[in-house]
């Protein structure tokens, strides 16, 4: 059921195909950068991402160790010819976040399912719809500042 769910191809979220749009025309280089197994990745971007220019894409099987450990950003940032530090990650999981923090990058955490605990470096969005360029090189610019809180959920 998974793999027909994955081969069937996955929405993007919200104000996903905008922000991307908005980093291709400004020339801004991206990532996938999953913990997925190649298989799964490739069919994704071959499939509803086949139109995102990614820069490259990075999965499981890519790496010695995978999420939560930091090597899968540390690649990337090497592979894109940037210090790490200077790399944004939109993540949407703890295993994710966690990854990407170690790592030392900027973590726009956008949650999904499962909640990601605050911390420095770490700012939360709740939706993409309200993420910009202009809000990626703004916390870039301002590197791993002391945590900005997730958004509150209704009880």
């Amino acid at each position: 059921a998974f793999r027909r769910r994955v081969d069937a191809g996955a929405p993007l979220r919200p104000g996903a195909g905008r922000l991307l749009a908005e980093l291709e025309r400004a020339g801004v280089p991206f990532a996938l950068v999953s913990a997925s197994p190649r298989s799964v990745v490739d069919s994704v971007t071959g499939g509803a991402l086949a139109h995102v220019p990614f820069a490259f894409t990075l999965s499981a099987d890519d790496t010695d160790r995978t999420k939560p450990h930091p090597d899968p950003y540390r690649t990337a940032a090497r592979r894109l010819g940037v210090p790490v530090a200077s790399c944004v990650a939109v993540e949407d999981s703890p295993d994710g976040t966690s990854s990407a923090d170690a790592a030392g990058c900027v973590v726009l955490v956008v949650p999904s399912l499962l909640p990601v605990e605050p911390g420095p470096g770490r700012v939360f969005a709740e939706s993409l719809e309200e993420v910009s360029l202009a809000t990626l090189r703004d916390h870039a610019r301002h590197g791993r500042s002391p945590a900005v809180s997730p958004p509150s959920v209704p009880s």
